[in-house]
């Protein structure tokens, strides 16, 4: 399970509540998604309102460095700050990558992610590594060349 103080190390600039207990059971890049305890980054410009985060389940969010929070985002809602939110998720998936290889067994967090070219307009659940794959452009052959 993801947790706040993994976020916290990964960005230290915040602001909200500290609940170094807090965990993420989603990370969602839409506001307009069911997600649970989630952890909300509106990196597309399509991504939706943090209300509508709120609304869905959303519990914190990573927000660009530099772009005003709404008027009306709570004072104890924990949003941490990045200066690129592409840049931000790409860094979440790594650093929990790393943490189910060490702890296999336990509880997951939902990633949802959705990319409308790959996905021929259908909502899905992606994989942490389909979304690594998408995010770094690869094609999941690891530079190797498929059968042709």
């Amino acid at each position: 399970m993801l947790l706040y103080k993994e976020i916290a190390g990964l960005f230290p600039n915040s602001r909200g509540i500290e609940d170094s207990s807090l965990q993420f059971h989603t990370v969602s890049c839409f506001a307009d998604r069911p997600q649970p305890r989630g952890l909300f980054i509106p990196v597309f410009a399509h991504s939706g309102s943090l209300q509508e985060a709120i609304a869905n389940g959303a519990v914190a969010a990573l927000w660009q460095e530099g772009t005003p929070l709404p008027q009306y985002t709570p004072n104890h809602f924990p949003v941490f700050f990045t200066d690129d939110l592409l840049k931000g998720l790409k860094i979440i998936m790594e650093q929990y990558l790393k943490s189910l290889n060490i702890n296999s067994a336990q509880s997951r967090t939902k990633f949802l992610f959705l990319d409308k070219e790959r996905l021929n307009k259908t909502e899905k659940t992606y994989a942490i590594a389909v979304m690594a794959e998408t995010i770094n452009g690869t094609d999941g052959l690891n530079g190797k060349e498929g059968r042709g």
